[in-house]
């Protein structure tokens, strides 16, 4: 059983639309074909479907939006602003709780997820210490090294005459 998915009047208007030509059409021998017996071809369905996408609000958004709801004095004008925000009684409730405990004072969201472990952090820290003591250390011995060819470097050069060539060291081993 084939099932047809055109809506109902586009299925009437199908129906009703036959042309006096299509029932002459198989008889003619020649002429053009009336244009209800070419072939249709299958209707493209244009219209786009919305996909819904959660709305995230910040904390200020939410913040202006309770501060507005608290300055609201006349009947209707807290539903006015819930229709023009496009915010639900439910969630402005739950602002109002969340004002009132003073979680709304930051500028971003509450973090989701799972909480970072704190021993996690002390482990990475010192990992992190670690390698910069190492690397001190590197710097260090690097340091002690040309500090020692610095204490040889004058003697070897005070032996050496002006008229010698600088290439050749007296009494130095380099």
């Amino acid at each position: 059983m084939k099932i047809n998915n055109q809506p109902k009047a586009r299925m009437h208007a199908a129906r009703d639309s036959v042309d006096i030509g299509a029932s002459q059409g198989a008889r003619r021998a020649t002429g053009d074909a009336p244009v209800s017996t070419r072939p249709l071809l299958p209707s493209i369905n244009s219209e786009v479907v919305a996909i819904a996408k959660r709305r995230s609000r910040t904390n200020a958004d939410k913040r202006r939006v309770v501060l507005a709801a608290a300055a609201c004095t006349k009947s209707g004008e807290i539903g006015a602003l819930m229709r023009r925000e496009g915010v639900y009684s439910s969630a402005l409730a739950t602002w109002r709780r969340q004002y009132a405990a003073g979680e709304l004072s930051g500028v971003t969201s509450k973090k989701h997820g799972p909480k970072a472990d704190p021993a996690r952090a002390e482990l990475k820290q010192l990992a992190l210490l670690t390698r910069e003591r190492d690397k001190l250390r590197v710097q260090l011995s690097n340091a002690h090294l040309v500090i020692e060819v610095q204490k040889k470097l004058p003697r070897c050069w005070s032996n050496s005459s002006p008229y010698r060539s600088s290439r050749v060291l007296d009494g130095c081993d380099a």
